[in-house]
């Protein structure tokens, strides 16, 4: 029967390492797609109708779409153009704050977008409604449930160990 690996310290780094690149692979696309919507709006003709104050609301969804973008490729980027990593453990810590950065500005983006888009459909109490239900969403499932999580694992662990 096979004993349970003790993984050494650098396998570790490479399995954390695996792990954020997937996590960047599921929130790009998300970016990319929402961009590319937003991309498209002001070339329809409707979009001169909409109002002012609509398009600001516009402006910084488009913005924190974008900056989302920037923030979760920036990882990627640097990682290829710094080859060989001299400091694994500093470039991760670097890149977790870039990626919860750009999550941070994709969930502002998919409230603004929620609001911009479910106003202009159903009028501003709908919208504002739906973009603060989004908001919860949001930060229940992408931060305190993980934080919770990650508590509950720990507090666990220490009632396991002697």
């Amino acid at each position: 029967m096979n004993e349970p690996r003790d993984y050494d310290a650098e396998e570790r780094e490479d399995g954390d390492f695996s792990d954020m690149l997937s996590e960047m692979r599921i929130l790009l696309p998300g970016a990319q797609m929402l961009s590319a919507f937003l991309v498209i709006l002001p070339f329809n003709s409707g979009f001169s109708q909409i109002v002012h104050l609509e398009k600001q609301l516009f402006l910084a969804t488009f913005f924190f779409a974008l900056t989302s973008l920037v923030l979760l490729s920036a990882p990627a980027i640097q990682h290829r153009l710094m080859r060989p990593l001299k400091d694994r453990v500093r470039f991760k810590r670097v890149a977790t704050r870039q990626i919860v950065a750009g999550a941070f500005s994709l969930a502002i983006a998919l409230v603004l977008g929620t609001l911009l888009v479910i106003s202009e459909v159903f009028g501003t109490t709908i919208g504002l409604i739906m973009a603060v239900v989004m908001a919860v969403l949001i930060l229940c499932a992408w931060w305190l449930l993980p934080m919770w999580l990650k508590r509950a694992m720990r507090d666990s662990g220490e009632s396991r160990d002697p």
